[in-house]
């Protein structure tokens, strides 16, 4: 037979094992009891923590998203105002370059046409001097005769009807 253990040794185990037993309940199962609970409630308080950072992460990204958006959007918008503005001024400007040009056609074919109108002007006054300058030679020349100037004189008074 191998061991028999006996009563008293039995007996004695059991009453150490009580009075163990009973200095643990009274002295370290509280306090493990309670580092235990505490320990809980830390990891709880924990993942908690964690769970709200994480939803606050998620709350923070899509923020940043909206601001991302909502930055792209007033980007797009600058843009397509800068660039309203640029064919605006662009287009003013060539509408100021067309009237400043017509404008200076208009004003260059006044210059011409005054200036033709003054050349021609001129022209027929240097004829008119010419011709005057012309017929008084030629009416010096014939007329330097008395009797060339009788007969001129008597055929315009033919020519002319009194009334």
């Amino acid at each position: 037979m191998l061991v028999q253990p006996d009563f008293g040794l039995l007996f004695w185990q059991t009453v150490t094992f009580l009075i163990v037993l009973f200095i643990l309940g009274k002295f370290a199962w509280k306090p493990i009891l309670g580092a235990l609970k505490e320990r809980e409630a830390d990891i709880e308080e924990a993942l908690s923590a964690a769970e709200n950072a994480k939803e606050e992460l998620k709350r923070l990204h899509a923020a940043n998203e909206k601001l991302l958006q909502d930055a792209r959007l007033e980007r797009d918008k600058i843009l397509k105002e800068a660039s309203a503005v640029a064919n605006s001024i662009i287009t003013e400007a060539k509408d100021k370059a067309t009237a400043e040009s017509n404008r200076i056609v208009e004003g260059a074919k006044i210059a011409i046409n005054n200036e033709k109108l003054a050349a021609m002007t001129e022209v027929k006054n240097q004829a008119a001097t010419i011709a005057i300058d012309i017929a008084e030679k030629l009416l010096r020349k014939e007329l330097s005769d008395s009797t060339a100037q009788k007969e001129l004189v008597s055929e315009y008074l033919k020519e002319a009807k009194f009334n």
